[in-house]
């Protein structure tokens, strides 16, 4: 169940509407939540269009997904490293981390169930299982996924401790003005279109993109970035708003004639082993769309 406390700004505005800024739900979903009694308001069950007062407290409990939700499926995976506790995969550009609605077969998801036989951590219920962090279905490269709870809960406080290692590359749209630097700007969900993501002080959380210039091409820059936080479409949102999107991104910045998603590929991670407590670094080699797309420019 997550508890949320209402911001003395947002007192007056209709408890869906809040709610679809602070989750990921849409507001049709949220209303049938609140309907069902799956939110509440300071332990009382509210109309749909109920307006938020001061000093409320809301809980949102979303119900389990059915087990047979997500199936497992022989799909091959590229797994880096293994052991008891967890895997690191090699996640190819086009690939679904987990199921969603209308989207529950061909994801890594089902891909892991079927490689792990089911043992993955249960944390994050049965349509995530062992997925302590994503990367989106157009990003290609490295994530770390978890085999038991234990393990889970120790990588998910180091992400949020922002001691993970998380390096990737991208061609970005033009110049940018300095070899090397850093975006410090808050992201939130877009006000008016719930798939995006923007940079606003409005029901945000701080984040952090340090980026560095690898290689000048004619009219876009190959670069290296590295994240401190880890918000939904961090790179993406973050290049946009300097004004140098991701090559091929066509949410953040424009698509790209005959090339599908963004030139984005999770080159490096690293991490302390949860058990062992061991620093572990993996780096995963450019693919070949993204060498396609360098050669092509330069």
């Amino acid at each position: 169940m997550q508890r949320l406390d209402v911001p003395s700004d947002i007192v007056g505005s209709r408890l869906d509407k809040w709610l679809a800024d602070e989750t990921e739900l849409t507001r049709s979903a949220l209303q049938k939540l609140i309907t069902d009694g799956n939110i509440t308001v300071n332990g009382k069950t509210v109309p749909k269009n109920y307006l938020l007062r001061e000093n409320d407290c809301v809980e949102v409990e979303i119900p389990e997904p059915r087990e047979l939700d997500v199936l497992p499926e022989d799909i091959p995976i590229d797994i880096v490293y293994q052991d008891d506790y967890l895997l690191v995969v090699n996640k190819p550009k086009g690939m679904v981390v987990h199921p969603a609605a209308g989207n529950y077969s061909g994801t890594l998801v089902n891909a892991l169930m079927h490689h792990c036989k089911g043992n993955l951590s249960s944390i994050n219920g049965v349509i995530r299982p062992g997925i302590v962090h994503r990367i989106d279905k157009n990003t290609s490269g490295l994530l770390i996924v978890a085999k038991t709870d234990i393990a889970h809960t120790h990588l998910a406080e180091q992400i949020k401790a922002h001691s993970f290692t998380r390096e990737y590359e991208a061609i970005l749209c033009g110049h940018l003005k300095e070899g090397e630097g850093t975006v410090d700007a808050p992201i939130g969900r877009h006000h008016t279109d719930r798939k995006k993501m923007c940079v606003t002080d409005r029901n945000s959380k701080n984040a952090v993109t340090h980026y560095s210039v690898i290689e000048k091409l004619d009219k876009h820059d190959y670069v290296r970035l590295r994240l401190e936080t880890g918000r939904t479409h961090q790179i993406r949102v973050h290049m946009s708003y300097i004004g140098h999107s991701v090559l091929g991104d066509d949410v953040y910045g424009k698509a790209v004639k005959d090339f599908e998603g963004q030139c984005l590929h999770a080159r490096k991670i690293g991490f302390i082993h949860p058990i062992t407590n061991q620093y572990m670094e993996f780096d995963s080699e450019l693919p070949e769309y993204f060498t396609k797309q360098l050669k092509k420019l330069r």
